[in-house]
């Protein structure tokens, strides 16, 4: 039987990992960046490839038998108990642009039956020096200090982060909630990250934060946060093979009737 990972340890090589990756990212921030292909709504750059690299080779050293799950690839077995979940550069279009909104995201899950439940996560913003920690039943910290989610419960006072997939479908189901959330609440923001978004809500910057049709690797390390800092983060399957979530503060989702989000 393989042993089990020692949470302790899978930690310190996770930060090692994001600080070293969040480092390239900082380096190259003003230079020309390669682009790697070009979508209708996405850039991939040559960095994501790059900083994924870095990544994968420093968990590697102390974990060569987990498995990865990454924006910018898989490797080892689709079925291992243990897997390393990454996106490189979350915001990478933010990052193209010169604008300092963009993090590293790594979170290791364990398989518990047919599915995976995140049991540490990572993430880091190179531009501000803001490292977020959690692991699972502890608390959630921001370089070192526990931070928990806001206590605002008022609709009015809320500031309520949106995520948007540009597909036809998914923009027809979200304006209406964006143009309800915009007249109930005191901000909306659109910020283009959503690790950093959740980690936003884990610490209370951000009271809540929507999105209909996203990746794994862009919430795994995020949404434990939130639950970590006493939050609550409802994640369903999407028809697309994405996933819909809701991540707030515990005293909103229901005020805001955002359930009909994730259907």
């Amino acid at each position: 039987m393989m042993k089990k990972i020692s949470t302790k340890t899978a930690l310190a090589a996770a930060v090692k990992a994001a600080r070293a990756a969040g480092k390239v990212m900082r380096a190259n921030r003003h230079r020309p960046k390669h682009v790697n292909s070009t979508e209708a709504h996405d850039i991939k750059l040559e960095l994501d490839v790059r900083c994924q690299a870095i990544i994968e080779k420093i968990l590697a050293a102390s974990f060569p038998q987990v498995s990865v799950l990454g924006e910018e690839g898989v490797a080892g077995a689709a079925n291992a108990a243990d897997r390393w979940v990454i996106d490189p550069i979350d915001g990478t279009v933010n990052y193209f642009f010169g604008m300092p909104h963009a993090c590293v995201s790594i979170a290791l899950q364990r398989r518990l039956g047919k599915d995976y439940q995140t049991i540490l996560g990572v993430i880091y913003d190179p531009f501000t020096d803001e490292l977020w920690t959690a692991t699972l039943g502890g608390k959630t910290r921001l370089n070192g200090r526990v931070v928990h989610v806001s206590q605002r419960g008022k609709v009015g006072e809320a500031v309520v982060a949106m995520g948007f997939s540009k597909s036809k479908e998914n923009l027809k189901k979200s304006l209406p909630h964006l143009l309800r959330l915009a007249r109930r609440t005191l901000k909306i923001r659109l910020m283009g990250s959503a690790a950093l978004e959740l980690a936003y809500v884990a610490s209370g910057r951000l009271d809540l934060y929507v999105e209909r049709s996203i990746n794994l690797w862009d919430i795994a390390a995020g949404a434990l946060m939130v639950e970590c800092s006493g939050g609550e983060c409802r994640v369903q399957p999407a028809p697309n093979g994405k996933l819909r979530m809701v991540a707030d503060n515990g005293l909103l989702r229901k005020k805001l009737q955002l359930g009909s989000l994730l259907k």
